[in-house]
């Protein structure tokens, strides 16, 4: 046998072998790609817990403990976590104090596009931008709301259509299904699940594990998101997950 020949059999035996034990390593890892979880936006400034500048309701320190380990133990299942963080900086045209005479919450029309004018939040730098959950825990933090012209709602693109780096890490990890979770359900978290939907994954979305900003507004967002053939499930079930 040729040394050529030999190094070439070497290899093919190698990659057989290799086959099950990167499986065993990865047990969401196949043929059809790989399961995702993306963390949206658990940051202190929306958590009443961190008495935040734009708390949601029940996002207390009960939630964020519940949403830790049901990432820690989606990551022990070999779930590759993510993670969306509001990053804005401190003359972002969301933000009330950048408009004189405006109060929080005013709707006003910025060329030619409506604009909800909020509390100064999640500015870059600051604790009450940090995210919540373990950053050890995370393949990838990507930060979003960064051009001060644009808000962000989404994890995937800003309001001016400005992709963020979601879908090429997701992409690049090979990952087919997304796990969708965090602040707020009406929110960040419907449009990061539907864009998430719209660039071609299988979306879940843990309702669970979400905390809106109004009882109407996070039902009518969970009503949008199923149009869109996301499954919504009322709690973490990794099994179900699996079968999805």
């Amino acid at each position: 046998m040729k040394q050529g020949d030999f190094i070439a059999v070497i290899f093919c035996l190698f990659g057989f072998l290799m086959v099950p034990l990167l499986t065993m390593a990865c047990p969401e890892c196949s043929a059809e790609g790989n399961t995702g979880v993306i963390v949206v936006d658990v940051q202190g400034d929306f958590t009443t817990a961190k008495k935040g500048s734009l708390a949601v309701n029940g996002a207390d320190q009960a939630f964020i403990k519940k949403v830790g380990k049901a990432t820690k133990d989606l990551s022990g299942k070999g779930f590759i976590i993510f993670a969306t963080q509001d990053w804005h900086p401190a003359n972002h045209v969301s933000f009330f104090t950048n408009h004189e005479g405006k109060k929080p919450f005013d709707l006003i029309k910025i060329d030619g596009r409506s604009q909800v004018l909020w509390p100064p939040h999640c500015v870059q730098g600051t604790e009450n931008a940090r995210v919540l959950v373990d950053n050890n825990l995370f393949r990838a933090v990507v930060k979003k709301g960064q051009d001060p012209k644009y808000d962000s709602y989404s994890g995937f693109q800003d309001d001016g259509g400005a992709k963020t780096e979601m879908d090429k890490i997701l992409k690049r990890n090979t990952v087919r299904k997304v796990v969708v979770y965090g602040i707020a359900t009406d929110y960040c978290v419907k449009a990061t699940a539907i864009d998430a939907a719209d660039a071609g994954y299988k979306v879940i979305v843990v309702e669970d594990l979400c905390r809106g900003v109004a009882p109407e507004t996070s039902k009518k967002a969970l009503e949008e998101m199923k149009a869109k053939g996301i499954t919504i499930l009322k709690e973490l079930d990794i099994e179900k997950i699996k079968g999805l």
